[in-house]
């Protein structure tokens, strides 16, 4: 038997905004130039994409996602095809070739920065989750969605009693997080693609989270993307680590090869902006 294909497969994606002009004569700005990269080996590894403001890790997220069409290049998630294919670059809608919205939502599902964003302002989060194990779960979870919402739940330390008829108000950003983390599991994907997930929760509440997904990575197998523009944190939490500039990947491998012989200039300018960090992050 040949071994499973790699759980995240993404090669030559190529996204310019900005293109302009009467005859587009304008080359914009280009977001990412020839990126790629693979996530292999078994389930539940975590990659951990590190880069400045404009390095275009967001929107290498939201690619991933559908969420943004790629000019050029493909994604493949577990074999799968999300992006490009035979249809050609992929966006919103899934082109020929690549997976439906169904599918894709199945296969990938997303953690925002902002988890005030995640939910409706008009709608109890249990209903919204409710509504997602509907719609993306499978048949005896779409019949029963109880049981998939409150193993969600526990899996992120929390009741389905705390949520019942609650609005986001009713939460702090930590906790609404965890929630979102939650609605994430209960189609059981492959994938879980987070961007910045700790940028807007307290500071003392980061780590429980990042921790979090080293957890759930490891205990339910799930593949996570990591974006961050945080060094220290994706050395400790990733099992390979791509650093961007510019839309290119400098950098790519296992963050303790990394922090040992680092190729790039900007991987060792960050590096020499968090003085203690060193393979001792690792151990």
């Amino acid at each position: 038997m040949g071994s499973a294909p790699p759980i995240l497969e993404i090669d030559g994606l190529q996204k310019t905004y900005g293109r302009g002009g009467l005859f587009g004569q304008n080359a914009g700005r280009r977001a990412l130039d020839g990126v790629s990269m693979a996530l292999a080996g078994g389930s539940g590894q975590i990659l951990a994409v590190v880069g400045e403001s404009g390095s275009g890790k967001t929107t290498l997220a939201r690619i991933i996602l559908r969420l943004v069409k790629a000019d050029a290049g493909t994604v493949r998630i577990a074999g799968e095809p999300v992006v490009g294919g035979p249809g050609g670059p992929g966006g919103p809608g899934g082109p020929d070739g690549t997976v439906d919205d169904q599918r894709l939502r199945q296969l990938v599902q997303p953690i925002f920065q902002n988890p005030f964003e995640t939910f409706s302002l008009h709608l109890p989060v249990d209903q919204y989750l409710i509504r997602t194990a509907i719609n993306l779960g499978d048949a005896a979870t779409a019949r029963n969605p109880e049981p998939a919402i409150s193993a969600a739940l526990s899996a992120v330390g929390l009741r389905r009693e705390q949520l019942l008829g609650k609005g986001i108000r009713s939460f702090s950003g930590g906790e609404l997080q965890r929630i979102s983390i939650a609605r994430a599991l209960i189609a059981k994907p492959r994938l879980i693609v987070a961007d910045e997930p700790v940028s807007m929760v307290d500071a003392s509440l980061r780590m429980t989270i990042v921790n979090l997904f080293r957890q759930l990575s490891r205990e339910r197998g799930v593949a996570f993307v990591y974006i961050t523009h945080d060094l220290s944190t994706a050395c400790y939490l990733s099992d390979r680590m791509a650093i961007m500039r510019h839309g290119q990947v400098v950098e790519f491998g296992r963050p303790e090869a990394i922090l040992a012989a680092p190729d790039s200039a900007y991987t060792k300018a960050l590096m020499a902006a968090i003085p203690t960090l060193d393979r001792r992050w690792i151990d």
